[in-house]
Formats: C-alpha cells, sequence, structure tokens
C-alpha cells in the first residue's frame, strides 16, 4: 500500500464517471471484492465509448480485452462514493491502452486502484486486427 505522499500526479483525464457501490460487491470483509474493480473499470469504458459522436464498433470491428493490470491501493468499503478516471497511456493502429484510477469522489487523492488495460479492435467474424476506428482516435487525442 502506498502513501499520499508517494502518488504522483495523475495527467490530465480522458474521461471522469462515478461509480455506484452496491452491497453485492462486498466480500465478507465489508470491502468491494477485487473482481469488480474489473466490472467498475469495464463499465467506466464503455460509458466513454458510448459518448463518442460516431461508431466505435460494429461488423466490422469492436474492441476486446487483450491485457489488464490494477494496483490495489486502498480498499473500498461501503457505503462509499467513487468516480472512475480513466487516460490514454498510448494508441495504436488497432490497440489502445488506458489507464484508469479508482478515487474517493471528493478526494482524488485517495486511490483504491490503478493500472491499465489494452483493448485490441477486431474483427468479430475473423479473429484479426483492424484499425482502431476514427471516433476513437479523435476522442483519444
Amino acid at each position: 500500500m502506498t502513501t499520499e505522499a508517494s502518488n504522483p500526479p495523475a495527467p490530465t483525464p480522458l474521461f471522469i464517471t462515478p461509480m455506484e457501490v452496491r452491497w453485492q460487491d462486498l466480500d465478507a470483509y465489508n470491502h468491494v471484492n477485487n473482481a469488480n474493480y474489473l466490472v467498475y473499470l469495464q463499465e467506466a469504458r464503455i460509458k466513454w465509448l458510448q459518448q463518442l459522436p460516431d461508431t466505435w464498433h460494429g461488423e466490422d470491428g469492436a474492441p476486446v480485452m487483450a491485457h489488464s493490470e490494477l494496483n490495489y491501493r486502498l480498499p473500498i468499503e461501503w457505503p462509499a462514493d467513487i468516480q472512475i478516471e480513466l487516460y490514454v497511456n498510448r494508441i495504436g493502429t488497432s490497440s489502445m491502452t488506458v489507464g484508469h484510477r479508482i478515487v474517493t469522489s471528493d478526494d482524488a487523492t485517495k486511490i483504491h486502484c490503478d493500472g491499465s488495460v489494452t483493448m485490441v479492435w477486431i474483427n468479430p467474424k475473423t479473429g484479426r486486427p483492424v484499425p482502431i476506428p476514427q471516433a476513437v482516435r479523435d476522442a483519444a487525442g
């Protein structure tokens, strides 16, 4: 576990969304089970993609997760007000790495989790990589 003093400042977020911590997300220790962190992050990425002004998936291409990295910093206890922050770490031809932080809503220095996921756009019929849609590329800046 890290201290607040050792947390580097985060870059400007690509997208921020609040997330509801549900009773069902808890484990026997009254904190969010580690597997639910991935669910929260997936929901945040989908919310970001859905608000794009143009198509980000279709018959010829859709994102799949190729890699995930999560660093658990502070437990999320119930009740909690949290938010998910997304960042672009890298964008390539067919893949992008999205950095993330799960923080306390009213104090972003309280980091519950950070890390990244790599998404690859593939053709669902062939399983082969395809270029990232322009709408995603434009939004990623």
